[in-house]
Formats: structure tokens, C-alpha cells, sequence
């Protein structure tokens, strides 16, 4: 089932979102078989502010799961996670 993760980071936390970046890369590593889209949320500085990823999980505990242990959120990089099932519609130009 796919999920859409989408993140926004606490104000001022670029610095912290690239000390932790190479922890989180690794955790990322041993999830790629569940992710099928990710990239960054900019803010209007064009630095990143955020995240979205699409997962293919079991459910909604998955979904969670794979958040919750993603080392930025021990880090507290996040302000907010908000996770939805997530039902593709288009892709590449057409109808699915």
C-alpha cells in the first residue's frame, strides 16, 4: 500500500538537517526497497525546508514505522510529520 510521508523542518534547522544528513542517508540505505519516490520541500530561498517521500509499506503501522525511525526525528529536525494513504492518478503525462 503507498503512503505518502510528507515532512517540514523546525525553522533554522538547515544546519542541523546537514550535520545529521550522513546517519540518515544510512538509515535511507536500508529502506530503498520501500521507498518508490522521495525528494526535498525548498522554501522560497531555494534551500530545503522539508520532505516528501512515497513508500509501499503493509500499512498504516508500516508507514509509521518507517518514519519514526528515520534519525532525523531523534535528531528533532522535524516540526510536523504527516503521513496519508497516497492513490497515484497520474504519472508521466497520463492516466494511470
Amino acid at each position: 500500500m503507498l503512503f505518502a510521508v510528507t515532512r517540514h523542518d523546525r525553522p533554522g534547522s538547515l544546519a542541523l538537517r546537514l550535520s545529521e544528513r550522513p546517519i540518515h542517508l544510512k538509515y535511507l540505505e536500508t529502506v530503498l526497497d520501500k521507498i518508490v519516490y522521495g525528494g526535498a520541500l525548498l522554501g522560497d530561498d531555494g534551500k530545503q525546508s522539508g520532505s516528501i517521500l512515497i513508500i509501499d509499506v503493509a500499512d498504516a503501522a508500516a508507514a509509521t514505522a518507517f518514519a519514526d525511525a528515520d534519525p532525523y526525528v531523534d535528531a528533532g529536525l522535524f516540526a510536523g510529520t504527516v503521513i496519508r494513504a497516497f492513490r497515484p492518478v497520474f504519472k508521466d503525462g497520463g492516466w494511470l
